[in-house]
C-alpha cells in the first residue's frame, strides 16, 4: 500500500488531509508540523509521497522540499498551500514539486495530485 507523509503545522489540516488519504485506500506513514521534521521523517520512513504546506515555523515548505530533494532525488512531494501566489508556485515547481494544490482545496485536486505521482 502506498504511503504519505502529512507536513503542516494546522492540525486541523492535518487531520483532514489524513482522512482522506486513508479513505482513498492510501497509507498515512506519519505526521510532520514543519519542514525539519518533515525532512527527519522522511529520511526514517521513506513515504512514497510527501504533502507539504509552504507557511510553517522552523523550516518552510519550500526549503524541505529542497532538502528532501537533495536527500532524494525521486522523492514525489506535492505542495498544498494557502500560499497560492502564482511566485510559490514557480519556486516550489523548479525545487522539484510533483504537484501543487492551492487552499482552500477540492478534495479530488488533492487526490489527482497524488495519483499523478504514481503515474511514472
Amino acid at each position: 500500500m502506498k504511503s504519505v507523509l502529512i507536513v503542516d503545522d494546522s492540525i486541523v489540516s492535518r487531520k483532514m488531509l489524513a482522512k482522506l488519504i486513508e479513505s482513498s485506500g492510501y497509507t498515512v506513514a506519519s505526521h510532520a508540523i514543519n519542514g525539519k521534521e518533515a525532512l527527519e521523517l522522511y529520511k526514517k520512513l521513506s513515504p512514497d509521497v510527501v504533502t507539504m504546506d509552504i507557511t510553517m515555523p522552523e523550516m518552510n515548505g519550500i526549503d524541505a522540499l529542497k532538502m528532501i530533494r537533495e536527500y532524494d532525488s525521486d522523492a514525489k512531494v506535492v505542495i498544498i498551500s494557502a500560499a497560492g501566489q502564482a511566485e510559490k508556485k514557480q519556486q516550489a515547481m523548479e525545487a522539484g514539486a510533483a504537484g501543487f494544490v492551492t487552499k482552500p482545496y477540492d478534495n479530488q485536486d488533492i487526490l489527482d495530485a497524488i495519483a499523478k505521482c504514481f503515474e511514472d
